[in-house]
């Protein structure tokens, strides 16, 4: 089979490397890719943002199967149109990927259909939006940029008065552009964050896989929100019982509830989750893996992801036994001096090389100068992996290869995953 990738982050050079497993694959593209991913398949300088583009990419090369990275992509449509052309494609279309390109639709969907979330209003006002915080009680409130803001759309205050400012800077100032036209406000839960992911095929759900994150650009949860600075997977407090709850609560009622208003999903659906005192709560949907939380479950998927793609593509997903194994995993994001704010680019990166066969680099934002040199491109630049029998193994080789890997300015956090070494496994 011929595949076309599309994307250029950690995230799908990840997925590359679990493509390029399977005997079924005979060539990837990756469109437009990143330095990593060359060594794996052929890159094709098409950007993601480029649906036609894609599209055309597709039909001259004879695609057989096209596999969407990112969310923006699908939120444009690019599903829809290879659909309309024939392709097939591993992705939602626009009208699905609106679980994550539009808060306040997934938000009133799931108020809709009794999926356990965070009580919530939207508004377009700035004075309506004002208005209503100032019913709220004194704490914490979270307000949110409704469409798609790279992860980074979200504000957590701490007063009435900042999520006042936090509405006016969204709206009236565009600190997210459109994406902040429309802003939810939410109340504030409390308790363990969670990452979720299951392939789905419009009703058949996969078996889950769960990851967590780290946001905060810097140790101990500190600095401004990023892409994510970190992952480990499985999370100290994951059991059977918490996994079955989450499929009966959250997961298969989505699936059914898109389907019955005639948006069915089909792809990997994320579901951010806090662990509140009164059970699980939908933070957000995503239409897509997360990066990084993508670099460590795939690390432990035991089923061919082409095979998963295709069906899932087909909408034979139930004929896949999708399994995981138990292997633990965590990723470290080497970024750039400055990131998420302004930060250098075209520095030189040594000791790639170096890194033992104990962990895996997947390329974020790299590229190839004149010469071969792989040089940094984007804020988060790569990713460390190392899976091991549980997570301390991992985390030690995962750090022990980071600590191999050499850059001007570049920065990691020095904890990701060490809240579950401290807390034992239940």
């Amino acid at each position: 089979m011929k595949v076309l990738l599309v994307g250029s982050g950690g995230r799908e050079h990840a997925m590359a490397a679990a493509l390029s497993k399977s005997p079924n694959l005979d060539q990837l593209l990756i469109a437009p890719g990143n330095a990593g991913t060359s060594e794996i398949g052929e890159n094709v300088p098409v950007a993601i943002g480029d649906v036609p583009g894609l599209v055309a990419l597709a039909r001259e090369r004879s695609v057989d199967l096209v596999v969407v990275g990112p969310e923006a992509p699908l939120a444009d449509g690019l599903a829809d149109e290879l659909n309309r052309a024939g392709i097939p494609v591993f992705g939602p279309s626009a009208a699905a990927a609106r679980i994550e390109s539009s808060k306040s639709w997934a938000k009133r969907l799931m108020a809709r259909h009794g999926i356990p979330t965070a009580g919530f209003a939207t508004f377009q006002s700035i004075q309506e939006s004002m208005s209503h915080i100032d019913t709220l009680s004194e704490g914490p409130v979270v307000v949110k940029a409704d469409g798609l803001a790279a992860g980074k759309g979200v504000i957590i205050a701490q007063s009435r008065q900042e999520a006042s400012d936090a509405v006016a800077e969204m709206i009236r100032g565009q600190i997210f552009g459109d994406a902040g036209s429309t802003v939810v406000i939410e109340e504030c839960m409390e308790g363990p964050e969670v990452s979720v992911f299951a392939f789905v095929d419009g009703r058949t759900v996969s078996n889950e896989v769960a990851a967590c994150d780290y946001k905060r650009a810097y140790d101990d949860d500190d600095g401004p929100n990023t892409g994510g600075m970190g992952a480990y997977t499985p999370p100290e407090f994951w059991t059977p019982k918490l996994a079955a709850r989450i499929r009966a609560e959250v997961l298969e009622p989505i699936a059914v509830a898109m389907d019955e208003e005639g948006s069915p999903f089909t792809g990997i659906l994320y579901a951010g989750l806090m662990l509140t005192e009164s059970g699980p709560r939908v933070i957000e949907f995503n239409c897509r893996f997360g990066d990084p939380e993508a670099q460590v479950v795939l690390s432990r998927l035991e089923t061919d992801l082409l095979d998963i793609a295709l069906a899932a593509a087909n909408g034979t997903l139930e004929q896949v036994d999708v399994q995981w194994n138990d292997q633990a995993g965590v990723c470290i994001v080497m970024a750039s001096g400055g990131y998420p704010g302004s930060y250098e680019t075209g520095k030189p990166i040594s000791g790639l090389s170096d890194v033992s066969t104990s962990a895996m680099v997947f390329h974020a934002g790299t590229g190839q100068g004149d010469d071969g040199t792989v040089l940094t491109t984007g804020g988060r630049v790569l990713d460390v992996v190392a899976s091991g029998s549980d997570i301390f193994e991992a985390r030690t080789n995962a750090y022990a290869a980071a600590q191999s890997i050499s850059f001007d300015g570049a920065e990691y956090r020095s904890d990701i995953a060490s809240r579950a070494v401290e807390s034992p496994a239940p």
